[in-house]
């Protein structure tokens, strides 16, 4: 179903905003745009913020949820285990010429209901092995790469279902707008300013030199030790990297890797996550040395349980995520049923891959063992899942064997140093 709302000129303020934060395109690069075919005129206005921001040449990559649907309850099961070498290719090509790639997001947060969660698993499972070494790009940010979003009428009935088709595609998009920092006079300049200020909140985490973190909250007591070698990480520019960007917009966090097998204690969700197409509300995690030993969700319980499953390290978290309940996103009140904008909303863990960036070594491994003995996890799988909200306190243990309070009542504790 196309979108009837956003033209392509109403989306020019955040296609200006992706192309020039996002990936902050550099004149004569590449840019490769992957999007659903109902997103063209979004597509439409990143081209000509590329183009005008010096871009050699935009390549499009487009998909349709409806034909995706048809194949995941149609194809035999072997052939949603086959991702052809072209298909990586289409994107390893690119990349080895330095280009840079943008994601439109708008997905159907039901796009993929009722489908057999071990059908998508196979799917998705073919996908990330074939596309490991085009991802091992992106999560150790040795490319320029961002995702932004843009609405899609099933996607707006879902937030606001209580409003007409278009006056809730139009209501949805003036929230992405200003959950995206688009909707003022200076979009750019108003990007330039937030990432001042989550960087300064960046150097204070590095300079606690934090040893563990204690989550406490409804139904969450959680204790996450961090690596000896770990760095918080933010918007802006990325340790050890030439180029300045912003993987994702929206973004209001600060996040680091955990130690792989630090982690103890349960912890509950407080958002609903839209995995693989399929929503997924109440998850409860227990943890081990790390290790999730128990896995329940209120529903969508057999999609979480095939994320688990993905390979041994989606039993582990690959990522801490800090983000108070008064960010923008979080004050709009709004559930996005859209990972992008809801962990921008809340504190958040992931399960599986660490960004090895989160290390100041992490660039130095030769290999995933290596990483691993780092203290990082390794995971075909990375899935961000919310655990904010307005009871969590988050204390941290220093090395030197102080208690910082980091989060009170889903706040920071302390002002931006």
């Amino acid at each position: 179903m196309e979108c009837h709302v956003v033209s392509e000129e109403a989306y020019r303020p955040l296609a200006e905003v992706a192309v020039r934060v996002g990936v902050n395109l550099q004149k004569g690069q590449d840019l490769v745009v992957t999007s659903d075919t109902q997103h063209a005129s979004a597509v439409q206005a990143v081209a000509k913020a590329a183009y005008d921001a010096g871009a050699h040449r935009v390549w499009t990559f487009f998909s349709d949820e409806a034909l995706d649907r048809i194949t995941f309850e149609r194809a035999a099961d072997e052939a949603l285990q086959d991702f052809p070498a072209w298909r990586v290719e289409m994107f390893m090509g690119p990349a080895r010429a330095k280009a840079a790639f943008l994601t439109v997001l708008g997905n159907n947060p039901d796009a993929f209901a009722n489908v057999p969660p071990k059908r998508l698993a196979m799917v998705q499972k073919a996908g990330g092995q074939a596309m490991k070494p085009f991802r091992d790009l992106t999560m150790n940010h040795r490319i320029a790469w961002s995702v932004t979003s843009a609405p899609s009428p099933e996607w707006a009935k879902r937030v606001f279902p209580d409003l007409p088709a278009e006056a809730a595609e139009a209501r949805l998009w003036q929230a992405i707008l200003e959950a995206s920092r688009a909707d003022g006079a200076d979009p750019v300049g108003a990007w330039q300013r937030h990432k001042e200020e989550l960087s300064s909140r960046r150097e204070w985490l590095d300079s606690l030199a934090i040893d563990s973190l204690h989550y406490v909250a409804p139904g969450t007591d959680l204790t996450v030790r961090l690596p000896g070698t770990h760095t918080w990480v933010a918007a802006g520019k990325l340790r050890g990297l030439p180029y300045v960007t912003c993987p994702n917009v929206p973004t209001e966090e600060c996040f680091t890797a955990p130690q792989r097998d630090g982690v103890d204690g349960t912890v509950r969700s407080t958002r609903p996550l839209s995995l693989g197409g399929q929503l997924v509300e109440g998850i409860e995690l227990t943890f081990e040395n790390g290790r999730v030993v128990k896995a329940s969700a209120a529903q969508g319980e057999a999609a979480l349980t095939q994320l688990i499953g993905t390979d041994e390290g989606a039993h582990y978290l690959g990522e801490v995520a800090l983000v108070p309940v008064d960010s923008p996103i979080a004050r709009s009140r709004l559930l996005f049923y859209n990972t992008l904008f809801d962990e921008n909303a809340s504190c958040h863990l992931a399960l599986g891959q660490a960004y090895p960036i989160c290390l100041t070594d992490g660039h130095d491994a030769a290999s995933e063992e290596d990483l691993m003995k780092k203290g990082a996890n390794v995971s075909l799988a990375h899935v961000d899942f919310m655990v904010g909200s307005e009871d969590l306190d988050i204390t941290a243990t220093t090395r030197d064997g102080r208690n910082i309070g980091i989060f009170r009542k889903g706040l920071w504790a302390s002002p931006v140093a």
